[in-house]
């Protein structure tokens, strides 16, 4: 990436080149910062920073970054336990999503990563139940509106969003991984038929598929704002399981398109390999659009 831009680029180029940042001034240092926190990846930088000679105080915010990312990889393995015991007796596959999955697995995507609501995927058929076994674990409706209800059932990808009563943490139950307007239609059926069982009975999406959901997620379910974090994921996910059978999977999925071009930008942003021709330079500009506030 040679020397630092003043855009998202600069936050590129640290997490590929973390060594780089010796040369940041402290207003470069605040504008990397700031750029980190609004795409998400201040944890991510964080641990990509550390054992550097760091200014002391850009050290200590660091530091906290890192903590803080423990915080919320402990709490996500606890909802994602809570959830285990509330829909255990239904006997139904229950599989882990984004960055829950990441760290229940033990992935490099996972390192650092910033984790919100609990996202898992089930089949279709169950939907009924398991929502059911959520109430009655005290989860509750977060949008009550019957018109919300209606839309999110008849064209959405998961139920209404769920909030637990008393630990006020989220969860999103997907039944596929892109809303039923999108065209691309994924294969959630094949998508649990090859998720990979966790010691405690949770299951996790193939590493290729989760390489499918996280372009799905940046390039055929959003406007790109905010897209580094789920690129970084793919460069991650790329670096440590490869792309062999990725292309035709990709393909199964309706995600031929997403993945290629997703596969590009993270090359052309982090060094990913596998890729092959250009991406298209309003897809990058789009990603790294950030001034020095992060905004």
């Amino acid at each position: 990436m040679g020397a630092l831009a003043p855009d998202a680029h600069r936050l590129a180029a640290a997490l590929r080149d973390p060594a780089a940042t010796a040369a940041l001034s402290d207003a470069g240092w605040t504008e990397l910062i700031a750029i980190a926190r609004a795409e998400q990846l201040i944890g991510t930088l964080a641990h990509r920073l550390h054992g550097l000679d760091l200014p002391p105080r850009v050290a200590g915010l660091m530091a906290a970054a890192r903590a803080s990312a423990e915080q919320q990889r402990q709490a996500a393995l606890w909802e994602a336990e809570m959830a285990r015991r509330a829909l255990a007796p239904l006997d139904v596959p229950v599989v882990l999503l984004k960055g829950t999955a990441f760290v229940a697995a033990g992935l490099a995507a996972g390192v650092g990563r910033s984790i919100g609501d609990l996202d898992i995927l089930v089949p279709r058929a169950a939907l009924d139940r398991v929502e059911a076994a959520l109430f009655a674990a005290g989860w509750e409706w977060v949008k009550p509106d019957p018109y919300d209800d209606a839309y999110y059932r008849r064209w959405m990808h998961e139920l209404p969003p769920l909030i637990h009563k008393t630990r006020d943490r989220m969860i999103d139950v997907h039944h596929t991984i892109l809303p039923l307007t999108a065209r691309p239609t994924p294969d959630a059926e094949a998508l649990i038929a090859a998720s990979v069982p966790l010691e405690n009975g949770l299951r996790v999406p193939s590493p290729n598929d989760m390489i499918c959901h996280a372009a799905a997620h940046l390039l055929a379910d959003g406007d790109l704002a905010g897209g580094l974090r789920n690129l970084w994921d793919i460069h991650r996910l790329v670096g440590e399981f490869g792309t062999e059978r990725l292309a035709a999977r990709a393909a199964h999925h309706g995600l031929a398109l997403p993945v290629a071009r997703a596969l590009r930008l993270a090359r052309d942003l982090f060094g990913t390999e596998g890729a092959e021709g250009a991406a298209p330079p309003l897809f990058a500009r789009r990603l790294t659009a950030r001034d020095g506030w992060g905004h």
